[in-house]
């Protein structure tokens, strides 16, 4: 699969609508009762791009950035000013923030993730895309150092670790992160008058596996 390691211009994303999307197969019984089943084992998000235009500066870079994409051909990085790091938003990262694994004394390679939690229940997504210089990495509570004890593949989302953890702690992580997209359409719609007049063009992004 095609992908350009550039973010969509975030001044853009900013604004936009959109989130998670679950696809579930509901079959009604006979007595009324449902059962329920899902193909996916991780949500997928989509985003509307165009809602984040003010100007027709902004329209001009989104057709710079639709077309050197190739439209749906090349997938690229997204900003969910949503949800777009390893703590809440209020707070700033920090290598406490997501447990990514325990060691085991041999493995040294980890892959980034989040979990959601409400209730009982949880959900770990993997993180493929980190922003480059936000990963903080921990070991048993205690601070380690990139390129020191630990490196970070960017486009992956891998950390491999110098020395592997000790059987049984924690390895911890916190970062930025970006959601892998791609447009939805190969074709932008836009008018001058009637965006002068308040209206955007509408703009669908999905989210890709990577």
């Amino acid at each position: 699969m095609g992908f350009h390691e550039i973010r969509f211009p975030a001044n853009l994303s900013f604004g936009s609508v959109g989130g998670p999307e679950r696809r579930t197969e509901v079959v009604t019984l006979a007595n009324g009762f449902e059962e329920r089943n899902t193909p996916w084992a991780h949500s997928r998000r989509r985003y509307d791009a165009g809602v984040g235009l003010r100007s027709l500066d902004d329209v001009e870079s989104l057709i710079a950035f639709f077309e050197a994409r190739r439209g749906q051909l090349f997938a690229f990085r997204w900003k969910d000013w949503a949800d777009y790091k390893s703590c809440p938003a209020s707070r700033d990262v920090d290598y406490r923030d997501q447990v990514i694994g325990i060691g085991d004394g041999a493995t040294t390679v980890f892959q980034l993730s989040k979990t959601y939690r409400s209730g009982l229940e949880d959900y770990t997504r993997p993180i493929k895309k980190p922003v480059q210089g936000t990963v903080y990495a921990g070991v048993q509570g205690d601070a380690l150092v990139e390129t020191i004890n630990y490196d970070v593949d960017y486009e992956t989302g891998l950390i491999t670790f110098v020395d592997a953890p000790d059987i049984d702690v924690e390895v911890t992580c916190g970062f930025e992160f970006d959601v892998p997209v791609r447009f939805d359409t190969d074709r932008i719609q836009t008018s001058v008058a009637s965006f002068q007049a308040g209206e955007v063009p509408t703009v669908p992004i999905v989210e890709v596996r990577v």
